[in-house]
């Protein structure tokens, strides 16, 4: 009878300790339970203990706190643990004071909107974009799929231009929806039906990114290249909140290239799209008639 392999210990680890009992990491710790991890949450604002008996130590805090929570847990934390923090714009290295206090150091950043700690979001599927060293990686890995996420590591990825592009969707798609709703107010749509009519139709758009594409997900009059469509779009919300047509063109713009890139739109009308959209020469002003000199004021008398 052949013996049962040895698993590597990040992936036998069952003891957790989170700091910062906020909106990510309370939702990391209920996954992890239920995973069948030993979850210790602790706020982010408590002291730190003399002794962190745990495999796996996440430091779920605001970004500035990161490595000032880092530097009061040297010394006080296993050996052989990992180390792991979950924001978005910072890599490792903003655990750099627990470099030679543990086995490893890693990123592990949730890509998914965390807007309350009552109704955490589901991370089956949520990306978890990971880097670290070789140990804190593995580790990070694993408390990723743990959770139902998929890990996934992009060497050289800029962070900040990543954790923009998420702030871009996640947030903007917010405000995009408060402007929707104003919208529809001004349509006659009661308070009451706004926010489930729009969250719904954010749900349709996110199954067409993940199963089409960003550009096949583009649907409405700009990739049929309905410029009479878009003008009267413009002309309401000129009338009704005019405070939006600013963000209703760009969004115009925005879905030019995609439409482009699909050709569905017959010849010429995306450029009557563009034509719409420019920006309007103000008139020149008017020169005196040749010849002609401006009267020169009489002094007073």
């Amino acid at each position: 009878m052949s013996a049962t392999p040895r698993r590597p210990r990040a992936i036998r680890a069952r003891r957790v300790a989170i700091f910062g009992a906020g909106k990510v990491g309370r939702a990391l710790a209920a996954g992890l339970r239920r995973a069948g991890y030993r979850v210790t949450l602790r706020s982010g604002r408590r002291a730190v203990p003399r002794e962190v008996d745990a495999d796996v130590i996440v430091l779920a805090v605001r970004d500035g706190r990161i490595s000032e929570v880092a530097s009061a847990l040297c010394g006080r934390v296993s050996a052989r643990a990992v180390c792991v923090h979950v924001a978005g714009a910072l890599g490792p290295e903003a655990l750099a004071p627990l470099a030679r206090s543990c086995a490893g150091l890693a990123q592990m950043h949730p890509l998914a909107s965390f807007a309350s700690s009552a109704r955490p979001p589901d991370l089956r599927g949520v990306t978890a974009l990971v880097t670290g060293d070789r140990a804190g990686a593995t580790g990070a890995r694993a408390l990723a799929r743990a959770v139902g996420m998929v890990p996934r590591s992009f060497p050289g990825v800029d962070l900040v231009a990543y954790h923009t592009a998420a702030a871009l969707v996640a947030n903007g798609s917010a405000a995009l929806a408060a402007a929707g709703a104003e919208l529809l107010a001004a349509a006659g749509v009661p308070v009451r039906a706004r926010d489930a009519m729009l969250g719904a139709l954010m749900k349709t758009v996110a199954v067409n990114v993940t199963a089409l594409g960003t550009s096949s997900a583009l649907t409405g009059p700009v990739r049929r290249g309905d410029a009479a469509a878009v003008e009267r779009q413009r002309a309401v919300v000129s009338a009704r909140a005019p405070g939006l047509l600013p963000l209703l063109d760009a969004l115009v713009r925005a879905q030019l290239p995609l439409a482009k890139a699909l050709g569905d739109a017959p010849p010429g009308t995306l450029e009557t799209l563009e034509a719409l959209l420019a920006p309007k020469k103000s008139a020149p002003a008017r020169q005196p008639a040749r010849g002609s000199h401006p009267r020169k004021a009489r002094p007073g008398r």
